[in-house]
């Protein structure tokens, strides 16, 4: 497992419970006052940033070892790879637009890591899922993972497999 890897499995294993946080609604179990807010109002503040397409403070949101994984299997990218995809998409006016909803934020017990999921609203997309972990860095809370897939209803999925199965 990579550095980390087992302490998160194991901090993960062992949250139960979730709390409403930001714009988005939902559920938290919070470590101190406030930090459910928090987490929240950093999302928000990483959508928003994408939507207005300001580069600089979307990725501002990113730890400094951080990943995010994209809707495609291959998407596996470290900041500075993220950096190097999504820089033409952004600009005065363009970006991407997902706009959360059902937010749930978890936390260690030790309260320095919160891992989150939540509904996402995208009008190509539809309904997107974005999945995380965050991790407080310098005093506030940074991206460590950021993990955007597409929903599939179960009564759809056998037809999209056989669209993206390898032939």
């Amino acid at each position: 497992m990579r550095r980390g890897g087992a302490a998160l499995a194991l901090a993960f294993a062992s949250l139960t419970t979730t709390f409403a946080a930001g714009c988005a609604t939902g559920t938290v179990d919070t470590a101190a006052p406030g930090d459910g807010v928090a987490v929240g109002a950093v999302l928000d503040d990483f959508h928003r940033a994408a939507a207005d397409g300001d580069f600089e403070r979307y990725f501002g949101h990113f730890a400094a070892d951080a990943v995010f994984l994209g809707t495609d299997a291959g998407e596996r990218w470290t900041v500075e790879e993220f950096e190097a995809y999504a820089r033409p998409y952004f600009g005065p006016g363009r970006g991407w637009t997902y706009r959360p909803r059902d937010r749930s934020v978890s936390f260690t017990p030790d309260g320095a890591t919160a891992f989150f999921d939540e509904l996402l609203d995208n009008d190509d997309l539809g309904v997107a899922r974005g999945s995380g972990v965050l991790v407080r860095e310098d005093g506030r809370w940074k991206v460590a993972q950021y993990n955007l897939s597409i929903p599939i209803p179960n009564e759809r999925a056998a037809d999209v497999v056989r669209l993206i199965r390898p032939r």
